[in-house]
């Protein structure tokens, strides 16, 4: 059976600097249409700084959407559609960490909530990090946590961190990591 639905109409309601937002009249499989919801993102990025010590460096933010602050991994939005991710996350770390990274593994792709966005965010895991001061933008405020990467993942799994993009990162770089230690082992 062929599940592509058909876009017949586009109608704008709000554009901003962050997100558009519109309707869309979507032709379904079975001759019926549909109104559709659809929040249009340029899409981000994150990064999942991890220590030579094995240590997570977080940052907590308040979130404004949820009303309390959250743990994630440094993250940020694309300057525009056509950056590159890997740039837009070394960029994003700097600012919010000051670190940059000798070594960037990419983790894959992130569909936050694909029924009603078309955002993408890049996920990747950094090593061999170097410290040097953070330079958040005017409106952004950070603390710094370092968390023990085992620790971190145990978070994940009792429902401590929330963030899709940070539990996310942190699932795929546990895999990644117990994919390198069993080679190593051999």
């Amino acid at each position: 059976m062929n599940l592509t639905e058909k876009t017949v109409e586009k109608k704008y309601i709000f554009k901003g600097k962050i997100i558009n937002l519109r309707t869309d009249t979507a032709l379904l499989p079975n001759g019926k249409t549909a109104q559709r919801e659809i929040i249009e993102h340029r899409g981000g990025v994150c990064v999942l700084p991890l220590d030579e010590k094995k240590n997570v460096i977080f940052v907590r933010q308040f979130r404004y959407a949820y009303m309390k602050e959250l743990l994630e991994i440094p993250a940020g939005k694309r300057d525009t559609e056509y950056e590159d991710p890997l740039e837009c996350g070394k960029r994003e770390l700097l600012e919010e960490t000051g670190i940059t990274a000798k070594e960037y593994i990419f983790l894959g792709e992130l569909y936050p909530s694909p029924g009603y966005t078309d955002e993408v965010i890049y996920t990747y895991l950094a090593r061999g990090l170097s410290y040097g001061e953070s330079r958040p933008d005017e409106d952004e405020f950070l603390s710094f946590e370092k968390i023990p990467f085992e620790k971190a993942y145990e978070m994940v799994l009792n429902g401590e961190i929330k963030d899709a993009k940070t539990l996310s990162a942190i699932l795929k770089a546990h895999a990644l990591l117990e994919k390198e230690n069993e080679r190593e082992a051999k």
